[in-house]
């Protein structure tokens, strides 16, 4: 379960920042009193284009920073005074992190399962499975340093995993995957929502919102412009796609 209480989020700007801004500001709003509930057992999407504040509001969620105001729980500890708890329980998958350059992708992964007390019986059967999804075994053994972007995501993606988190976190998933490597990723989003855990991920792209979401929030210049089911999202349409139907709440905001 993740809940997000009136969150608001707000980053200083340059001098150079401001020159360019039509209305100059020493504050931009990143996130603006946000309110979500993200509960187990279904896959809680969100929505926006690319500046919108997805990335922010999930860090938040992450432990990376903290929110100027409100509050955020994940199962039940709140992001900055409990910390630590929050990261034993989630995995976070985001962009612009990197894994130890010289380990090998299996050094690393084994080191993060160690860093989470995991038995030996139980890492060998999770690296098996998530090694055989992404497609890791033929690379397996070469330095984290020497792989490509793609290879490098699936590495990531893997150690996100290894312990088997109660929350999932994914800011834009199946950025720089295969479509083959995409499709598994959305088999095991769907598998943890089977098993009962709580999942959010993040995204521009109206298909996979479509082929993934339970419940649906679009997000705008930091605030929330819909919330509730996704299929209420489509039984609610007043254009012919999706893809409208999403430019239609982003044009609203403008």
């Amino acid at each position: 379960m993740i809940e997000i209480r009136n969150v608001s989020k707000g980053f200083k700007t340059t001098k150079k920042q401001r020159n360019e801004m039509e209305v100059p500001k020493k504050i931009i709003d990143a996130v603006s009193e946000v309110n979500l509930v993200c509960k187990p057992g279904r896959i809680f999407s969100l929505l926006g284009p690319n500046g919108a504040g997805k990335t922010t509001l999930l860090r938040m969620v992450a432990t990376m920073i903290h929110p100027d105001n409100g509050s955020i729980s994940v199962n039940g500890f709140d992001t900055v005074k409990e910390s630590q708890k929050v990261r034993r329980s989630i995995g976070f998958l985001t962009g612009g992190t990197s894994l130890y350059l010289r380990f090998t992708v299996e050094e690393n992964i084994k080191f993060f399962s160690d860093l989470y007390k995991i038995e030996k019986d139980e890492y060998n059967k999770r690296k098996k499975q998530l090694f055989d999804i992404l497609g890791i075994n033929d690379f397996a053994n070469k330095k984290f340093g020497k792989l490509s972007s793609g290879m490098k995501r699936k590495a990531f993606i893997a150690k996100t995993l290894i312990h088997d988190p109660e929350v999932l976190i994914f800011d834009e998933a199946t950025a720089g995957l295969d479509v083959i490597t995409s499709r598994n990723i959305v088999s095991v989003i769907k598998d943890y929502k089977n098993r009962g855990k709580t999942v959010i991920f993040s995204t521009h792209i109206m298909g996979e919102a479509d082929l993934l979401s339970d419940d649906l929030a679009i997000i705008y210049k930091g605030k929330i412009v819909f919330n509730n089911t996704f299929e209420s999202f489509k039984e609610n349409m007043e254009t012919r796609s999706l893809e409208s139907e999403f430019i239609k709440y982003v044009s609203d905001e403008l």
